[in-house]
């Protein structure tokens, strides 16, 4: 079994404004938001038949939640072009689909406030079931504009392998 180092003398927990995600080798520019990771375990109830006042219960099938990814709208095309492997419109009868690479796996990295690394999940087998260009447009508002990318997966793990830092001290 993995052990978790402890840190005794942090006494504040992580916040969750200092993130980075991964993929094809490389961190992907501008993410502001990313869906919590979350897995749910269905309950499978059952009773014996000579003890008609209880039920029994014991886990059954898992699903892992999609994970949404937001940034503000930039030029750069990495949302785009991992949602067009999934439905390419126009590419022609047969063609619409990447299945070679339309799956990628990701990293969601997590640094304290000093900026160190301090958890990490990888995330398998995703891909993209919904991709928005561009969020409402608006005359009268004051906003970034963003787009974003849903993620179906099929499990995340944390990495073990990313320890806790030591903090500096200044």
């Amino acid at each position: 079994m993995a052990q978790f180092s402890t840190n005794a003398q942090r006494f504040d927990p992580y916040k969750n404004f200092k993130f980075r995600i991964k993929w094809d080798g490389r961190y992907v520019a501008g993410v502001s938001r990313v869906g919590a990771l979350k897995r749910t375990t269905e309950v499978v109830s059952h009773r014996e038949g000579g003890d008609p006042s209880s039920s029994r219960k014991s886990p059954g099938r898992t699903e892992y939640e999609a994970i949404t990814l937001e940034r503000g709208v930039t030029h750069d095309p990495e949302f785009e072009q991992w949602a067009t492997k999934v439905w390419n419109f126009g590419a022609g009868l047969g063609a619409e689909v990447s299945l070679a690479d339309f799956r990628k796996d990701i990293t969601v990295d997590l640094f304290n406030e000093a900026g160190q690394l301090v958890l990490s999940y990888r995330v398998f087998r995703c891909w993209p079931s919904e991709f928005q260009a561009t969020a409402d447009l608006d005359a009268n508002a004051n906003a970034v504009l963003i787009q974003s990318l849903t993620l179906q997966n099929e499990g995340w793990e944390r990495d073990v392998a990313v320890t806790e830092p030591a903090e500096p001290s200044l």
